[in-house]
């Protein structure tokens, strides 16, 4: 389904070594941050203690959120769980702080806001050792997913379109931790779902653009590899603004409308979609021609009969 058909190729690759330059510059910026500002890790990677309330009504949540900024947790996550009257209490680490200090600091600071007292269904306590194994089995998905998409590039086209592939993806990943690193946003679980998320879904334009590459090699053998390439991201662009479009009106609903809880994960996923675009067709398609794709890649030569020698 096409909304528009462009009829005459935009020619992408005649400035492909300025979008290249654009995603150099961001990418070093964001690397820069990283190693200057590091990410804001929550309370699933440092360690914390969590508290689980229950209360007769469904409590507003922003009030519990400012009692507790005023008794010294500015830090604390407050979000529904199960049900809108199960909260889940988020606080980190403090340094001499008991976990049943903690808990009966909470219930005595929801028991002063007023209306009636939420009962406590339970208290744990997450020691830094279980955050360390969780940013490492976290490092580990990520390092996998990267490997299995270099693997299916590599099998279904050809290497130089998987390192093309993989090079845009990484793009795309350290520029949101970049972004998280700057603004110290808190980096989640969550968050690293949708960073998961954006390589698959950045991978999926890249395999439609090199796709239609391939195809077009096949199909139309005076054009150029730069022309080539121009007429596969054109005869996309259509595809890619209702994918595209479609996606990122669904996680903005939830960036505007999904509250505090699910706040940073459609944060995560809009940059990661905006420059997954980028990436995909203004990164990736320049490598690939850089790396020397050419025709005779996709097409096999003729075999000729030898004749029988009488």
């Amino acid at each position: 389904m096409e909304f528009f058909r462009i009829k005459k190729d935009i020619p992408f690759m005649r400035h492909a070594l300025v979008f290249n330059v654009i995603s150099l510059l961001t990418f070093v910026l964001a690397v820069f941050f990283l190693t200057t500002r590091g990410l804001h890790l929550s309370v699933e990677f440092t360690g914390g203690t969590l508290v689980e309330v229950s209360y007769a009504e469904a409590p507003q949540l922003e009030p519990i959120r400012t009692a507790l900024a005023s008794s010294g947790y500015p830090d604390a996550q407050v979000q529904n769980f199960g049900s809108a009257r199960d909260l889940l209490i988020r606080l980190p680490n403090r340094e001499g702080m008991e976990t049943a200090r903690v808990s009966e600091t909470v219930m005595n600071t929801l028991a002063q806001i007023g209306g009636p007292a939420p009962e406590l269904r339970r208290v744990e306590f997450v020691g830094p050792q279980v955050g360390k194994e969780l940013a490492a089995d976290g490092s580990m998905a990520l390092l996998l997913v990267i490997v299995g998409i270099m693997i299916y590039l590599a099998l279904r086209f050809e290497w130089r379109f998987a390192v093309s592939a993989i090079i845009a993806n990484l793009h795309d990943v350290i520029i949101i931790l970049g972004f998280f690193a700057f603004f110290q946003w808190e980096f989640s679980l969550p968050v690293l779902a949708a960073v998961l998320a954006v390589l698959g879904y950045s991978v999926n334009e890249s395999v439609v653009v090199f796709d239609r590459v391939r195809e077009t090699f096949k199909k139309k053998r005076q054009m150029s590899t730069p022309a080539v390439l121009d007429h596969a991201i054109t005869s996309t662009i259509s595809r890619t603004v209702i994918t595209h479009g479609s996606t990122q009106v669904m996680v903005l609903s939830m960036l505007l409308f999904g509250g505090e809880t699910l706040y940073y994960f459609a944060l995560a996923l809009t940059i990661g979609i905006c420059f997954g675009i980028y990436s995909s067709v203004l990164v990736a398609s320049p490598l690939v021609m850089w790396l020397g794709v050419s025709r005779e890649q996709f097409i096999k030569p003729k075999k000729e009969k030898e004749e029988a020698v009488v």
